[in-house]
C-alpha cells in the first residue's frame, strides 16, 4: 500500500493541556522514547487525569536533522493538576500557528509529508518556526500502511 498524504491547510491550534516527558536528542535516537506514551498513560490513570486525545512528539529547535533538538512527548489531559508531583511534567500550551497535513502510512515516509509542507510553507509565504508536532492519531505496529499521523509544521 501506498502512504497517502493530505493537503497542506493552516490552522490554529487552540491551547491544550498536557502531561509530558522532555528529552534532549536527535533524529537518530528517536527510537529510544517509544516506551514513553505507555508510561504517560499509565501515569495519566494513576493520577486519575482525564485523558483527551492521542500521544502528541513536539519537536522544538528542529531546524537541521543533524542537530539536537528539545523532543516532548505529550498526552493531552482535561485540565493541569495543580500540585502535580509525578514522574512526569504538566503544562497548557499556547496557540500554535502551523500548516498541517494527515500522512497515512509507515512513518519511514514521513519525510515526504515533511517535504510537502515545507514547499507548500515556501510557496505561500510561510516561515517555518522551527517547532513541529506529530499527533498519533492511529498507531499500528503490525501494519504500519494503517498509521495516521497529523503533522503541524510551525509556522511564524
Amino acid at each position: 500500500m501506498t502512504t497517502t498524504v493530505s493537503q497542506p491547510i493552516a490552522r490554529r491550534i487552540k491551547p491544550i493541556s498536557f502531561l509530558f516527558f522532555r528529552t534532549e536528542t536527535t533524529v537518530n535516537e528517536l527510537g529510544r522514547f517509544f516506551d514513553v506514551a505507555p508510561k504517560l498513560y499509565a501515569e495519566a490513570v494513576k493520577n486519575n487525569l482525564h485523558i483527551t486525545g492521542p500521544v502528541h512528539w513536539h519537536y522544538a529547535g528542529f531546524t537541521d536533522i543533524q542537530k539536537s533538538f528539545t523532543l516532548e512527548i505529550a498526552l493531552p489531559v482535561a485540565e493541569v493538576t495543580p500540585g502535580y508531583d509525578g514522574a512526569f511534567h504538566v503544562k497548557r500550551t499556547d496557540d500554535f500557528a502551523c500548516l498541517s497535513l494527515i500522512h497515512e502510512g509507515k512513518w519511514h515516509e514521513m519525510p515526504r509529508s515533511y517535504e510537502a509542507l515545507i514547499g507548500y510553507a515556501a510557496q505561500n509565504g510561510f516561515r517555518p518556526s522551527g517547532n513541529n508536532r506529530e499527533i498519533y492519531v492511529n498507531v499500528d505496529f503490525a501494519n504500519p500502511d494503517a498509521n495516521v499521523t497529523e503533522i503541524q509544521l510551525g509556522i511564524l
